[in-house]
């Protein structure tokens, strides 16, 4: 498809979208047979900063923005929406989902090109699971000039929750040199130090009433750190991670610990003002507080009900999986930096439609190492039997020298990636594929 090239301001980038989504609603009015786009998303790649140390100037970075959205973006599951991307940064990219299962036409290391640079390209992707997602640049930090944010997306469920507030807490690291400029990951950090923002401030505020029922979607958005996030003295109940819901079930010791990338819908009852504590393994910080302002009056809560199903299959039939082993970045397999992917490779492994895979998944560096497991949600085994962890996941960190057995249901057909990034800055992030037949 051949690039367009748009007004570059939001107003712009909403006038071009609105003219190839009235295309598409000809092409249905002159009795084509797509299905009806049902929603729209503005994305923009583009210079930014943000204050991240007092008495100096703003530090310059690069974000994935949504300038269709005045707020979080909000889409319904079930939605076929009209995506239009333009890229005013001066490297080819292209938002990468994560969290958003089923077909993928819009991946851009499977046959779809980045944006040129100064270029706008509009696709379509459905919805089909609501839950907490996220979409940046991180497959193509090679190119990066600055360190990117990402843009997290919330796919609502049909029907209404019972929560008072539905809250987005995006978490993020930088490595800020002595300057004030920052690091952008994938290059040696040298004498710089890590810092961290909760949606971009440095001290984060959020204000509710006593009794009020909060949805809090956490997000890793770190791109090499473990991180534990903790909200004292109140239990954390976990009612999602990585966008699909979990038996609810109460954070140990009201911590949530988050692969990077990985996402986790938790309620949260309020009672008292209380400090957000952040953790990266070395030190516990303050990022935030929760402050109380009111009391609503109300019967006591009860227990919360467990989330929609997005209709993940409730059984895996891991007698008759196909079983293989993946050595995590080992530098005898055929990882590859993004920038050298091609499926022209050999794949990680194959699988027919419909069956169940168990992948062993090891880690022979000498840090935890993340997986990101594209395209199919995954279920964590136990290590002392068949079975497996009350949730899905699609991200998973996995210590030095260990190994982790996961499964999933091998139900969306195509080729999709998986990635292995060691959590250590200068890392490079490696990818291979894997192939639903």
């Amino acid at each position: 498809m051949k690039p367009r090239i748009f007004d570059p301001t939001r107003r712009g980038i909403l006038a071009g979208l609105g003219a190839a989504l009235g295309a598409s609603t000809a092409g249905l009015m002159a009795g084509g047979a797509t299905p009806a786009v049902t929603a729209q998303i503005a994305l923009q790649g583009r210079a930014a900063s943000l204050a991240l140390k007092p008495g100096q100037p703003p530090t310059p970075i690069w974000e994935l923005a949504a300038v269709s959205h005045l707020g979080d973006v909000r889409l319904k599951r079930g939605d076929r929406c009209e995506l239009v991307f333009r890229n005013d940064l001066p490297v080819p990219l292209a938002p990468v989902w994560y969290g958003l299962n089923g077909p993928a036409t819009i991946d851009p290391l499977r046959g779809r090109a980045p944006t040129p640079p100064n270029a706008v390209e509009t696709s379509i992707i459905s919805i089909p699971s609501a839950g907490t997602l996220l979409a940046d640049f991180r497959l193509f930090e090679g190119g990066l000039k600055q360190p990117a944010r990402p843009l997290p997306i919330v796919a609502v469920e049909p029907s209404r929750v019972a929560v008072d507030r539905d809250e987005v807490l995006l978490i993020e690291e930088w490595r800020l040199r002595p300057n004030g400029t920052a690091v952008p990951p994938g290059q040696d950090p040298q004498d710089a130090t890590p810092l961290y923002t909760v949606n971009g401030r440095t001290s984060f505020e959020l204000s509710a009433a006593v009794n009020e029922r909060l949805r809090l979607r956490f997000i890793n958005g770190s791109q090499r750190t473990v991180l534990a996030i903790k909200l004292e003295n109140h239990e954390v109940r976990v009612m999602a991670l990585d966008g699909q819901p979990a038996e609810p079930f109460a954070a140990r010791n009201g911590a949530l610990v988050l692969a990077p990338g990985g996402r986790a819908d938790a309620f949260v009852d309020t009672a008292t003002s209380a400090a957000f504590l952040l953790h990266d393994g070395k030190e516990a910080r303050q990022v935030g507080r929760l402050t109380i302002s009111a009391k609503l009056e109300r019967a006591p809560l009860l227990p919360p009900q467990p989330l929609p199903s997005n209709d993940l299959p409730e059984q895996l039939d891991l007698r008759g999986a196909l079983r293989f082993d993946v050595a995590l970045g080992a530098p005898d397999t055929a990882w590859t930096r993004p920038a050298n992917f091609s499926t022209a490779s050999a794949p990680a492994f194959r699988a027919r439609t419909g069956r169940t895979v168990v992948l062993a998944l090891k880690n022979p560096a000498p840090v935890t190492t993340v997986f990101h497991l594209h395209g199919h949600p995954f279920r964590l085994l136990d290590k002392l039997d068949d079975g497996w962890k009350p949730y899905w996941l699609d991200t998973l960190a996995i210590e030095p020298g260990q190994a982790q057995r996961v499964a999933f249901a091998a139900i969306s057909p195509g080729r999709w990636l998986i990635e292995s990034v060691a959590t250590d800055w200068a890392a490079p992030r490696l990818v291979r594929w894997y192939a639903v037949e």
